[in-house]
Protein backbone atom coordinates (compact mmCIF):
# COMPACT_ATOMS: atom_id res chain seq x y z
CA UNK A 1 0.00 0.00 0.00
CA UNK A 2 1.37 3.40 -0.94
CA UNK A 3 1.72 6.17 1.59
CA UNK A 4 -1.00 8.07 -0.31
CA UNK A 5 -3.58 5.40 0.62
CA UNK A 6 -2.56 4.71 4.19
CA UNK A 7 -5.29 4.82 6.83
CA UNK A 8 -4.96 6.96 9.94
CA UNK A 9 -4.13 3.85 11.97
CA UNK A 10 -1.34 2.98 9.54
CA UNK A 11 0.00 6.54 9.40
CA UNK A 12 0.16 6.78 13.17
CA UNK A 13 1.84 3.39 13.52
CA UNK A 14 4.43 4.29 10.89
CA UNK A 15 5.20 7.72 12.34
CA UNK A 16 5.46 6.41 15.90
CA UNK A 17 7.84 3.65 14.81
CA UNK A 18 9.95 6.04 12.73
CA UNK A 19 9.30 4.20 9.46
CA UNK A 20 7.30 7.17 8.18
CA UNK A 21 7.88 10.89 8.53
CA UNK A 22 4.99 13.13 9.53
CA UNK A 23 6.39 15.82 7.26
CA UNK A 24 6.30 13.51 4.23
CA UNK A 25 2.74 12.38 4.94
CA UNK A 26 1.64 16.00 5.32
CA UNK A 27 3.24 17.11 2.04
CA UNK A 28 1.37 14.39 0.16
CA UNK A 29 -1.92 15.72 1.48
CA UNK A 30 -0.96 19.34 0.82
CA UNK A 31 -0.04 18.40 -2.76
CA UNK A 32 -3.52 16.98 -3.28
CA UNK A 33 -5.04 20.14 -1.81
CA UNK A 34 -3.00 22.23 -4.25
CA UNK A 35 -4.08 20.06 -7.16
CA UNK A 36 -7.85 19.92 -6.52
CA UNK A 37 -8.99 22.39 -3.86
CA UNK A 38 -9.75 25.01 -6.51
CA UNK A 39 -12.46 22.78 -8.01
CA UNK A 40 -13.73 21.11 -4.82
CA UNK A 41 -13.61 24.01 -2.31
CA UNK A 42 -13.56 21.81 0.79
CA UNK A 43 -11.79 24.47 2.89
CA UNK A 44 -12.47 27.96 4.12
CA UNK A 45 -8.86 28.14 5.32
CA UNK A 46 -5.81 25.95 4.69
CA UNK A 47 -3.19 26.09 7.45
CA UNK A 48 -0.18 24.87 5.48
CA UNK A 49 2.55 26.70 7.41
CA UNK A 50 1.11 25.81 10.80
CA UNK A 51 0.71 22.19 9.72
CA UNK A 52 4.31 21.97 8.53
CA UNK A 53 5.55 23.31 11.87
CA UNK A 54 3.41 20.75 13.71
CA UNK A 55 4.66 17.89 11.52
CA UNK A 56 8.28 18.89 12.13
CA UNK A 57 7.63 18.92 15.87
CA UNK A 58 6.13 15.41 15.68
CA UNK A 59 9.17 14.10 13.81
CA UNK A 60 11.47 15.73 16.38
CA UNK A 61 9.60 14.01 19.21
CA UNK A 62 9.97 10.62 17.54
CA UNK A 63 13.67 11.24 16.86
CA UNK A 64 14.14 12.02 20.56
CA UNK A 65 12.55 8.71 21.53
CA UNK A 66 9.19 10.13 22.60
CA UNK A 67 5.71 8.99 21.62
CA UNK A 68 3.62 11.82 20.07
CA UNK A 69 0.34 9.98 20.67
CA UNK A 70 -2.19 7.67 18.99
CA UNK A 71 -2.81 10.05 16.08
CA UNK A 72 0.84 10.90 15.48
CA UNK A 73 1.27 12.64 12.15
CA UNK A 74 -2.34 12.11 11.01
CA UNK A 75 -3.56 15.08 8.91
CA UNK A 76 -7.01 16.19 10.05
CA UNK A 77 -9.49 18.82 8.84
CA UNK A 78 -11.87 20.63 11.20
CA UNK A 79 -15.35 21.88 10.39
CA UNK A 80 -15.26 25.66 10.59
CA UNK A 81 -17.68 25.83 13.51
CA UNK A 82 -15.09 24.51 16.00
CA UNK A 83 -13.13 27.15 17.84
CA UNK A 84 -9.40 27.34 17.14
CA UNK A 85 -7.41 29.80 19.21
CA UNK A 86 -6.12 32.70 17.12
CA UNK A 87 -7.40 31.14 13.87
CA UNK A 88 -10.55 32.48 12.15
CA UNK A 89 -13.71 30.53 12.87
CA UNK A 90 -16.49 31.65 10.55
CA UNK A 91 -19.29 29.04 10.56
CA UNK A 92 -19.31 29.96 6.85
CA UNK A 93 -21.19 33.14 7.75
CA UNK A 94 -20.46 36.79 7.02
CA UNK A 95 -21.62 37.71 10.50
CA UNK A 96 -18.46 36.24 12.06
CA UNK A 97 -16.16 38.10 9.71
CA UNK A 98 -12.76 38.66 11.33
CA UNK A 99 -13.48 36.71 14.53
CA UNK A 100 -10.58 34.72 15.99
CA UNK A 101 -11.53 32.70 19.08
CA UNK A 102 -9.44 33.23 22.23
CA UNK A 103 -9.62 29.51 23.06
CA UNK A 104 -9.67 26.04 21.51
CA UNK A 105 -12.60 23.66 21.45
CA UNK A 106 -11.95 20.67 23.72
CA UNK A 107 -11.75 18.34 20.72
CA UNK A 108 -9.05 20.53 19.16
CA UNK A 109 -6.89 20.28 22.28
CA UNK A 110 -7.42 16.52 22.49
CA UNK A 111 -6.43 16.05 18.86
CA UNK A 112 -3.30 18.11 19.36
CA UNK A 113 -2.34 16.13 22.46
CA UNK A 114 -2.76 12.92 20.44
CA UNK A 115 -0.37 14.10 17.72
CA UNK A 116 -2.87 14.95 14.96
CA UNK A 117 -1.97 17.75 12.54
CA UNK A 118 -4.68 20.23 11.56
CA UNK A 119 -4.48 21.08 7.85
CA UNK A 120 -7.42 23.48 7.67
CA UNK A 121 -10.95 24.59 8.52
CA UNK A 122 -13.65 23.15 6.25
CA UNK A 123 -16.63 24.72 4.52
CA UNK A 124 -20.20 24.12 5.75
CA UNK A 125 -23.75 25.25 5.31
CA UNK A 126 -23.94 28.52 7.24
CA UNK A 127 -24.17 27.79 10.97
CA UNK A 128 -24.63 24.12 10.01
CA UNK A 129 -28.09 24.77 8.55
CA UNK A 130 -28.45 22.77 5.38
CA UNK A 131 -28.07 19.40 3.65
CA UNK A 132 -25.95 20.28 0.63
CA UNK A 133 -23.24 22.83 1.59
CA UNK A 134 -24.82 25.23 -0.89
CA UNK A 135 -25.70 27.73 1.86
CA UNK A 136 -22.14 28.84 2.68
CA UNK A 137 -21.34 32.54 2.48
CA UNK A 138 -18.07 31.51 0.80
CA UNK A 139 -19.59 29.43 -2.00
CA UNK A 140 -20.52 25.76 -2.27
CA UNK A 141 -18.37 22.70 -1.80
CA UNK A 142 -18.44 20.18 -4.65
CA UNK A 143 -18.50 16.41 -4.36
CA UNK A 144 -15.00 15.24 -5.34
CA UNK A 145 -16.49 12.08 -6.89
CA UNK A 146 -18.64 14.14 -9.28
CA UNK A 147 -18.14 17.89 -9.36
CA UNK A 148 -21.65 18.47 -10.70
CA UNK A 149 -23.11 17.02 -7.47
CA UNK A 150 -23.38 18.21 -3.89
CA UNK A 151 -21.30 16.58 -1.13
CA UNK A 152 -24.22 16.70 1.31
CA UNK A 153 -24.36 18.90 4.37
CA UNK A 154 -23.99 20.62 6.55
CA UNK A 155 -20.51 19.11 7.04
CA UNK A 156 -19.94 18.83 3.30
CA UNK A 157 -16.46 20.33 3.42
CA UNK A 158 -15.28 17.82 6.01
CA UNK A 159 -16.70 14.88 4.04
CA UNK A 160 -15.23 16.14 0.78
CA UNK A 161 -11.81 16.71 2.37
CA UNK A 162 -11.57 13.03 3.32
CA UNK A 163 -13.09 11.73 0.08
CA UNK A 164 -10.62 13.81 -1.96
CA UNK A 165 -7.63 12.76 0.15
CA UNK A 166 -6.98 16.30 1.40
CA UNK A 167 -6.97 14.99 4.98
CA UNK A 168 -6.74 11.47 6.34
CA UNK A 169 -9.65 12.16 8.71
CA UNK A 170 -11.87 15.09 9.62
CA UNK A 171 -14.38 16.25 12.20
CA UNK A 172 -17.91 17.46 11.57
CA UNK A 173 -20.97 18.21 13.66
CA UNK A 174 -24.32 16.46 13.44
CA UNK A 175 -27.57 18.15 14.50
CA UNK A 176 -29.99 16.27 12.25
CA UNK A 177 -27.73 14.17 10.01
CA UNK A 178 -24.95 16.61 9.13
CA UNK A 179 -22.21 13.99 9.50
CA UNK A 180 -23.97 10.86 8.30
CA UNK A 181 -25.70 12.27 5.20
CA UNK A 182 -22.56 13.83 3.63
CA UNK A 183 -20.60 10.71 4.57
CA UNK A 184 -23.08 8.65 2.53
CA UNK A 185 -22.99 11.03 -0.45
CA UNK A 186 -19.17 11.15 -0.49
CA UNK A 187 -18.57 7.44 0.17
CA UNK A 188 -16.82 7.70 3.54
CA UNK A 189 -17.56 6.59 7.10
CA UNK A 190 -19.33 9.16 9.30
CA UNK A 191 -20.31 8.83 12.96
CA UNK A 192 -22.68 10.74 15.24
CA UNK A 193 -22.00 9.56 18.81
CA UNK A 194 -24.43 9.45 21.71
CA UNK A 195 -25.33 12.96 22.88
CA UNK A 196 -22.71 13.87 25.48
CA UNK A 197 -20.15 11.28 24.28
CA UNK A 198 -17.94 14.04 22.84
CA UNK A 199 -17.55 17.47 24.42
CA UNK A 200 -19.37 20.36 22.73
CA UNK A 201 -17.21 22.97 24.46
CA UNK A 202 -15.96 25.27 21.71
CA UNK A 203 -18.46 24.04 19.13
CA UNK A 204 -20.44 27.06 17.91
CA UNK A 205 -24.02 26.12 18.77
CA UNK A 206 -26.84 25.55 16.30
CA UNK A 207 -29.28 23.55 18.48
CA UNK A 208 -27.67 22.82 21.82
CA UNK A 209 -29.79 19.79 22.74
CA UNK A 210 -29.05 18.10 19.41
CA UNK A 211 -25.50 19.02 18.31
CA UNK A 212 -22.75 16.40 18.46
CA UNK A 213 -19.19 16.29 17.09
CA UNK A 214 -18.04 13.19 15.23
CA UNK A 215 -15.52 11.85 12.70
CA UNK A 216 -15.29 11.32 8.96
CA UNK A 217 -12.83 8.61 7.94
CA UNK A 218 -12.14 6.10 5.19
CA UNK A 219 -12.41 3.07 7.51
CA UNK A 220 -14.48 2.02 10.50
CA UNK A 221 -11.28 1.42 12.49
CA UNK A 222 -10.12 5.00 11.91
CA UNK A 223 -13.45 6.30 13.20
CA UNK A 224 -13.11 4.11 16.28
CA UNK A 225 -9.61 5.44 16.93
CA UNK A 226 -10.70 9.05 16.49
CA UNK A 227 -13.64 8.66 18.86
CA UNK A 228 -11.41 6.96 21.42
CA UNK A 229 -9.24 10.10 21.33
CA UNK A 230 -11.89 12.85 21.37
CA UNK A 231 -14.53 11.11 23.49
CA UNK A 232 -14.84 11.17 27.26
CA UNK A 233 -15.95 13.48 30.02
CA UNK A 234 -15.19 17.20 29.88
CA UNK A 235 -15.97 19.37 32.94
CA UNK A 236 -16.30 22.36 30.58
CA UNK A 237 -19.45 20.81 29.05
CA UNK A 238 -22.31 20.32 31.50
CA UNK A 239 -23.96 17.81 29.14
CA UNK A 240 -20.83 15.66 28.90
CA UNK A 241 -21.37 12.06 30.03
CA UNK A 242 -19.25 11.44 33.16
CA UNK A 243 -18.76 7.69 32.65
CA UNK A 244 -15.61 6.32 31.00
CA UNK A 245 -16.11 4.93 27.49
CA UNK A 246 -14.87 1.45 26.48
CA UNK A 247 -12.38 1.25 23.62
CA UNK A 248 -14.13 1.18 20.27
CA UNK A 249 -10.97 -0.04 18.53
CA UNK A 250 -11.15 -3.17 20.70
CA UNK A 251 -14.88 -3.63 20.01
CA UNK A 252 -14.73 -3.83 16.22
CA UNK A 253 -12.90 -7.18 16.20
CA UNK A 254 -15.67 -8.98 18.12
CA UNK A 255 -17.87 -9.80 15.12
CA UNK A 256 -21.67 -10.00 15.00
CA UNK A 257 -22.36 -13.62 15.87
CA UNK A 258 -25.70 -13.66 17.70
CA UNK A 259 -26.32 -9.93 17.20
CA UNK A 260 -29.97 -8.94 16.62
CA UNK A 261 -30.27 -6.55 13.67
CA UNK A 262 -33.56 -4.70 13.36
CA UNK A 263 -35.41 -4.24 10.08
CA UNK A 264 -37.86 -1.33 10.52
CA UNK A 265 -41.13 -2.41 8.94
CA UNK A 266 -42.79 1.01 9.13
CA UNK A 267 -39.88 3.00 7.73
CA UNK A 268 -41.18 5.90 5.59
CA UNK A 269 -41.13 5.35 1.84
CA UNK A 270 -38.88 7.60 -0.18
CA UNK A 271 -35.61 5.76 -0.67
CA UNK A 272 -34.68 5.31 -4.31
CA UNK A 273 -34.67 1.68 -5.55
CA UNK A 274 -30.87 1.58 -5.81
CA UNK A 275 -30.54 2.71 -2.20
CA UNK A 276 -33.13 0.17 -1.01
CA UNK A 277 -31.28 -2.57 -2.88
CA UNK A 278 -28.03 -1.82 -1.09
CA UNK A 279 -29.83 -1.88 2.28
CA UNK A 280 -31.15 -5.37 1.52
CA UNK A 281 -27.62 -6.44 0.61
CA UNK A 282 -26.43 -5.15 3.99
CA UNK A 283 -29.04 -7.24 5.81
CA UNK A 284 -27.91 -10.29 3.83
CA UNK A 285 -24.27 -9.65 4.70
CA UNK A 286 -24.92 -9.38 8.43
CA UNK A 287 -27.07 -12.52 8.34
CA UNK A 288 -24.23 -14.36 6.59
CA UNK A 289 -21.83 -13.11 9.29
CA UNK A 290 -23.94 -14.70 12.05
CA UNK A 291 -26.43 -11.99 12.98
CA UNK A 292 -30.18 -12.51 13.28
CA UNK A 293 -32.54 -10.20 11.39
CA UNK A 294 -35.66 -9.22 13.36
CA UNK A 295 -38.62 -7.04 12.41
CA UNK A 296 -39.30 -3.98 14.57
CA UNK A 297 -41.54 -0.94 14.41
CA UNK A 298 -40.32 2.62 15.03
CA UNK A 299 -43.19 5.05 14.36
CA UNK A 300 -40.78 7.87 15.23
CA UNK A 301 -39.49 7.89 11.67
CA UNK A 302 -42.89 9.09 10.53
CA UNK A 303 -43.02 12.25 12.64
CA UNK A 304 -39.40 13.01 13.50
CA UNK A 305 -39.05 15.60 10.74
CA UNK A 306 -41.93 17.77 11.98
CA UNK A 307 -40.73 17.76 15.60
CA UNK A 308 -37.16 18.53 14.54
CA UNK A 309 -38.12 21.55 12.43
CA UNK A 310 -39.75 23.14 15.45
CA UNK A 311 -37.16 22.23 18.09
CA UNK A 312 -33.98 22.93 16.10
CA UNK A 313 -35.05 26.35 14.73
CA UNK A 314 -36.29 27.37 18.19
CA UNK A 315 -32.91 26.61 19.74
CA UNK A 316 -31.17 28.29 16.79
CA UNK A 317 -33.27 31.42 17.30
CA UNK A 318 -32.05 31.59 20.89
CA UNK A 319 -28.42 30.72 20.17
CA UNK A 320 -28.00 33.09 17.23
CA UNK A 321 -29.41 36.07 19.12
CA UNK A 322 -25.87 36.73 20.37
CA UNK A 323 -24.75 37.82 16.88
CA UNK A 324 -25.87 41.44 16.96
CA UNK A 325 -22.87 43.50 15.85
CA UNK A 326 -21.97 44.56 19.38
CA UNK A 327 -19.51 42.02 20.75
CA UNK A 328 -17.71 40.45 17.80
CA UNK A 329 -17.89 39.85 14.06
CA UNK A 330 -19.67 41.97 11.50
CA UNK A 331 -21.13 45.37 12.43
CA UNK A 332 -23.19 47.52 10.06
CA UNK A 333 -23.37 51.12 11.24
CA UNK A 334 -26.84 52.64 11.61
CA UNK A 335 -28.44 55.72 13.25
CA UNK A 336 -29.42 53.87 16.44
CA UNK A 337 -28.84 50.59 18.22
CA UNK A 338 -31.99 48.82 17.07
CA UNK A 339 -31.35 49.81 13.48
CA UNK A 340 -27.77 48.54 13.82
CA UNK A 341 -29.03 45.18 15.10
CA UNK A 342 -31.36 44.80 12.15
CA UNK A 343 -28.88 45.98 9.52
CA UNK A 344 -26.10 43.73 10.87
CA UNK A 345 -28.25 40.63 10.99
CA UNK A 346 -29.79 41.28 7.58
CA UNK A 347 -26.35 41.65 6.03
CA UNK A 348 -24.65 38.92 8.06
CA UNK A 349 -27.10 36.03 7.91
CA UNK A 350 -27.95 34.14 4.74
CA UNK A 351 -31.44 33.26 3.55
CA UNK A 352 -31.64 29.79 5.10
CA UNK A 353 -30.41 31.00 8.49
CA UNK A 354 -32.90 33.86 8.44
CA UNK A 355 -35.68 31.42 7.53
CA UNK A 356 -34.90 29.18 10.51
CA UNK A 357 -34.48 32.07 12.95
CA UNK A 358 -37.89 33.42 12.00
CA UNK A 359 -39.51 29.99 12.25
CA UNK A 360 -37.94 29.40 15.67
CA UNK A 361 -38.81 32.85 16.96
CA UNK A 362 -42.43 32.31 15.93
CA UNK A 363 -42.57 28.90 17.65
CA UNK A 364 -41.23 30.42 20.88
CA UNK A 365 -43.43 33.51 20.83
CA UNK A 366 -46.17 34.23 23.36
CA UNK A 367 -49.38 32.45 22.47
CA UNK A 368 -47.68 29.85 20.27
CA UNK A 369 -45.08 28.30 22.58
CA UNK A 370 -47.35 25.56 23.96
CA UNK A 371 -48.99 24.85 20.63
CA UNK A 372 -45.74 24.43 18.72
CA UNK A 373 -42.49 24.16 20.69
CA UNK A 374 -44.07 22.57 23.77
CA UNK A 375 -45.92 20.01 21.69
CA UNK A 376 -42.76 19.20 19.70
CA UNK A 377 -40.95 18.42 22.96
CA UNK A 378 -43.69 15.95 23.86
CA UNK A 379 -43.33 14.30 20.47
CA UNK A 380 -39.57 14.11 21.07
CA UNK A 381 -40.24 12.12 24.24
CA UNK A 382 -42.47 9.74 22.27
CA UNK A 383 -39.72 9.30 19.68
CA UNK A 384 -37.23 8.28 22.37
CA UNK A 385 -39.80 5.82 23.74
CA UNK A 386 -40.29 4.31 20.27
CA UNK A 387 -36.58 3.67 19.95
CA UNK A 388 -36.32 2.24 23.46
CA UNK A 389 -39.03 -0.31 22.64
CA UNK A 390 -37.28 -1.25 19.40
CA UNK A 391 -34.00 -1.82 21.24
CA UNK A 392 -35.63 -4.39 23.52
CA UNK A 393 -35.97 -6.56 20.40
CA UNK A 394 -32.88 -5.54 18.42
CA UNK A 395 -29.30 -4.59 19.31
CA UNK A 396 -28.87 -2.35 16.27
CA UNK A 397 -31.13 -1.02 13.53
CA UNK A 398 -30.32 -0.67 9.83
CA UNK A 399 -31.76 2.02 7.54
CA UNK A 400 -30.66 3.94 4.48
CA UNK A 401 -28.56 6.95 5.47
CA UNK A 402 -29.98 9.17 2.74
CA UNK A 403 -32.90 8.54 0.35
CA UNK A 404 -30.75 9.12 -2.74
CA UNK A 405 -27.19 9.28 -3.95
CA UNK A 406 -25.58 12.71 -4.30
CA UNK A 407 -27.92 15.02 -6.19
CA UNK A 408 -27.05 17.77 -8.71
CA UNK A 409 -26.36 21.34 -7.61
CA UNK A 410 -29.45 23.51 -7.53
CA UNK A 411 -31.92 20.64 -7.79
CA UNK A 412 -33.41 21.25 -4.33
CA UNK A 413 -32.50 24.85 -3.48
CA UNK A 414 -35.87 26.23 -4.61
CA UNK A 415 -37.79 23.74 -2.49
CA UNK A 416 -36.72 23.83 1.19
CA UNK A 417 -39.05 20.94 2.06
CA UNK A 418 -37.40 18.69 -0.53
CA UNK A 419 -34.04 19.60 0.99
CA UNK A 420 -35.28 18.88 4.52
CA UNK A 421 -36.44 15.41 3.43
CA UNK A 422 -32.81 14.49 2.72
CA UNK A 423 -32.50 13.96 6.49
CA UNK A 424 -35.66 11.91 7.03
CA UNK A 425 -33.67 8.82 8.11
CA UNK A 426 -31.10 10.61 10.26
CA UNK A 427 -33.11 13.17 12.25
CA UNK A 428 -35.00 10.81 14.62
CA UNK A 429 -31.75 9.57 16.15
CA UNK A 430 -30.69 13.12 17.04
CA UNK A 431 -34.01 13.71 18.77
CA UNK A 432 -33.51 10.53 20.83
CA UNK A 433 -29.86 11.38 21.58
CA UNK A 434 -28.69 7.97 20.34
CA UNK A 435 -25.62 7.13 18.22
CA UNK A 436 -25.69 6.46 14.50
CA UNK A 437 -23.17 6.01 11.73
CA UNK A 438 -23.07 5.75 7.97
CA UNK A 439 -20.99 3.05 6.29
CA UNK A 440 -20.28 3.09 2.53
CA UNK A 441 -22.02 0.05 1.03
CA UNK A 442 -21.56 -0.08 -2.69
CA UNK A 443 -22.85 2.21 -5.39
CA UNK A 444 -26.19 3.20 -6.83
CA UNK A 445 -27.32 5.48 -9.63
CA UNK A 446 -24.53 6.84 -11.84
CA UNK A 447 -21.97 4.78 -9.94
CA UNK A 448 -22.23 7.08 -6.90
CA UNK A 449 -21.84 5.76 -3.34
CA UNK A 450 -24.68 4.58 -1.12
CA UNK A 451 -24.46 4.69 2.65
CA UNK A 452 -26.14 2.28 5.06
CA UNK A 453 -26.97 3.69 8.49
CA UNK A 454 -26.33 1.64 11.64
CA UNK A 455 -28.20 2.82 14.74
CA UNK A 456 -27.92 1.79 18.39
CA UNK A 457 -29.31 2.81 21.77
CA UNK A 458 -27.72 5.20 24.27
CA UNK A 459 -23.97 4.45 24.62
CA UNK A 460 -24.39 1.57 22.19
CA UNK A 461 -21.31 2.61 20.23
CA UNK A 462 -19.40 -0.68 20.79
CA UNK A 463 -22.25 -2.75 19.35
CA UNK A 464 -22.84 -0.25 16.55
CA UNK A 465 -19.18 -0.41 15.56
CA UNK A 466 -19.23 -4.22 15.56
CA UNK A 467 -22.04 -4.18 12.99
CA UNK A 468 -20.38 -1.44 10.94
CA UNK A 469 -17.07 -3.33 10.86
CA UNK A 470 -18.87 -6.47 9.69
CA UNK A 471 -20.47 -4.52 6.83
CA UNK A 472 -17.10 -3.08 5.89
CA UNK A 473 -15.53 -6.55 5.91
CA UNK A 474 -18.26 -7.91 3.66
CA UNK A 475 -17.60 -5.15 1.13
CA UNK A 476 -13.85 -5.80 1.26
CA UNK A 477 -14.40 -9.51 0.69
CA UNK A 478 -16.73 -8.82 -2.22
CA UNK A 479 -14.16 -6.48 -3.76
CA UNK A 480 -11.44 -9.10 -3.36
CA UNK A 481 -13.60 -11.72 -5.08
CA UNK A 482 -14.34 -9.23 -7.87
CA UNK A 483 -10.65 -8.54 -8.39
CA UNK A 484 -9.84 -12.25 -8.44
CA UNK A 485 -12.59 -12.95 -10.97
CA UNK A 486 -11.37 -10.12 -13.15
CA UNK A 487 -7.86 -11.56 -13.24
CA UNK A 488 -8.93 -15.11 -14.15
CA UNK A 489 -9.13 -15.97 -17.88
CA UNK A 490 -12.58 -16.69 -19.31
CA UNK A 491 -13.14 -19.81 -21.36
CA UNK A 492 -11.91 -17.95 -24.43
CA UNK A 493 -8.69 -17.02 -22.66
CA UNK A 494 -9.68 -13.37 -22.24
CA UNK A 495 -9.50 -11.85 -18.76
CA UNK A 496 -12.79 -11.07 -17.06
CA UNK A 497 -14.71 -8.00 -18.19
CA UNK A 498 -16.32 -5.40 -16.00
CA UNK A 499 -20.08 -5.69 -15.28
CA UNK A 500 -20.62 -2.65 -17.51
CA UNK A 501 -18.77 -4.22 -20.41
CA UNK A 502 -15.99 -1.64 -20.23
CA UNK A 503 -13.22 -4.10 -20.98
CA UNK A 504 -10.44 -5.60 -18.90
CA UNK A 505 -10.23 -4.81 -15.20
CA UNK A 506 -6.58 -5.78 -15.01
Amino acid sequence: MSEATLTAVEISAGVRSGSLKAADILEQHLDRITAREGEVHAFNLVLADEARAAAAAIDDLVAAGNDPGPLAGVPIALKDNMCTRGVPTTCSSKILDGWKPPYNATVVDRLGAAGAITVGKTNLDEFAMGSSTENSAFGPTRNPLDLTRVPGGSSGGSAAAVAAGFASVSLGSDTGGSIRQPAALCGVVGVKPTYGYVSRYGLVAFASSLDQIGPFTTTVEDSALLLDVIGGHDPMDSTSIPDAHPSLVDAIAQGVEGLRVGRITDLPDGADPDVAERLEAAFDALRAAGATIVDVQVPAFGYGLTAYYLIAPSEASSNLARYDGVRYGLRVDAPDTNAMYGATRAAGFGEEVQRRIMLGTYALSAGYYDAYYGKALKVRRLIADDFDRAYTKADVLLTPTAPTVAFPFGSKTDNPLAMYLCDVYTIPTNLAGHPGMSVPYGTGADGLPVGVQVLAGTLGEPTMFRAAAALERSMSEASAVGRASASEPDDDGVRGRSPRGEGSLS
